[in-house]
């Protein structure tokens, strides 16, 4: 089967849609909301009422969160570029306006690409409409997932939940909350599932929103479970302990949402480069797409570094959501998107405010706001070391056990 990397004609004008929403929508808002840190994005309402609409007529594929299914994998030789291209290729355009008001979305969390990715169909019929963030992050760890302490105990028909999680995208806006929890910490990895916890449910408290770095738009909660007691029917996949399986069915998830962080990355990062060539321009430095970057000014011989590693970025990224869509297995594909992505996208931004100079660290354009902004793309959802041992496992073919 040949890979196109080519955008499709039917995800054009989504794209050009996203594009323009971009443009004249968020742009004009990302400084208020910038400085305005947890105040909810009002705006952002019409916009959810918009992709719903698009949603319901069918008139847009991708315009939701989506998700990577591996059940019913029919093997053909038909190439598809179906909702996991429309969905990385949309945010991207969406994150060249604005990364915290795109996380900001209504219904659009990364725990709606989780509940698309693993939920059967009854919960995928139940949650339908639903704003779900994911909580998988703890005090006591990062980036391991496997460290999970939060426990869910079956209690007749209910799991009582009790733990901990920071760092809660869109925590205290959301209505549900996927939760990563262990059945039994002495089983290790195959032990954690996920759970989606509707607010409101007794027992979990927001008990506090972040202050960060960038992202400013977007609530960053620490919640905390206190015996809180969730219907057996809200955990998603198989209840059984498969200790063989392992880890596999709950880091499925990242298979999905690696990408769209990963797309994310590379639209911020875009944005940098499409402010940096006007402000270079202006300055008198012309870059020359015709002239080996040798012979050209050394601001214009580093843009066009930086260009090069932002199209390796991006061309990753479309590679692990056109796999998704055509059922093949993408962890290691989706890991290189987001490391490589996570790296490009801060050096990319870094890099652009130091060629700007003194504009480029103002509040004059927002180059500033973005280089703050991409810095949590190459952390959240897996930090960079953290891809990079993936892919190494991988390609090695060793186990988390043998390789650390």
């Amino acid at each position: 089967m040949t890979i196109n990397l080519e955008i499709p004609k039917k995800h054009r004008a989504l794209i050009d849609q996203a594009h323009q929403v971009a443009m004249n929508m968020l742009r004009p808002i990302s400084r208020k909301y910038d400085i305005a840190e947890h105040e909810y994005p009002k705006e952002l309402d019409i916009l959810a009422a918009m992709i719903d609409g698009l949603e319901e007529s069918g008139a847009s594929e991708g315009a939701g969160a989506a998700g990577v299914r591996r059940d019913g994998i029919v093997e053909d030789a038909t190439v598809k570029n179906g909702a996991n291209m429309a969905s990385v290729t949309s945010i991207a355009e969406m994150c060249w306006g604005d990364v915290g008001l795109m996380l900001s979305f209504p219904r659009q969390g990364l725990g709606n690409s989780a509940i698309a990715s693993v939920a059967n169909d009854e919960q995928l019929a139940r949650f339908k409409g639903k704003w779900a963030s994911m909580a998988i992050t703890e005090p006591a760890f990062g980036s391991d997932s496997a460290a999970v302490s939060t426990t869910a105990v079956l209690d007749g028909d209910e799991y009582v939940i009790n733990g901990e999680k920071i760092f809660v995208t869109s925590g205290e806006r959301s209505d549900c909350v996927v939760v990563w929890a262990t059945l039994d910490k002495s089983l290790g990895r195959a032990a954690i599932k996920s759970f989606v916890v509707e607010k409101g449910t007794p027992g979990m408290k927001v008990e506090r929103l972040e202050e960060k770095l960038g992202i400013r738009a977007s609530d960053t909660a620490v919640i905390t479970f206190t015996d809180c007691r969730v219907p057996k029917e809200n955990l998603m996949g198989s209840p059984e302990v498969n200790v063989e399986q392992g880890f596999a069915g709950a880091m499925a998830t990242f298979d999905n949402t690696r990408p769209l962080v990963a797309a994310m990355a590379v639209g911020c990062a875009q944005a940098s480069l499409d402010l940096t060539r006007d402000l270079l321009k202006q300055a008198g430095v012309e870059v020359d797409y015709d002239k080996p970057a040798n012979l050209q000014s050394a601001a214009a011989a580093r843009f066009l570094q930086l260009e090069a590693d932002w199209e390796g970025a991006r061309l990753l990224t479309l590679q692990a959501a056109w796999m998704a869509d055509n059922r093949k297995p993408n962890s290691l594909e989706a890991s290189m998107a987001k490391a490589k992505a996570g790296r490009v996208g801060s050096d990319v931004t870094l890099s652009c405010v130091e060629l700007c100079s003194s504009i480029g660290y103002s509040e004059a354009e927002l180059l500033e706001k973005w280089s703050r902004d991409s810095k949590i793309l190459d952390i959240f959802e897996g930090t960079q070391q953290i891809q990079q041992l993936i892919v190494a496992r991988r390609i090695l073919g060793l186990s988390s056990a043998e390789l650390k």
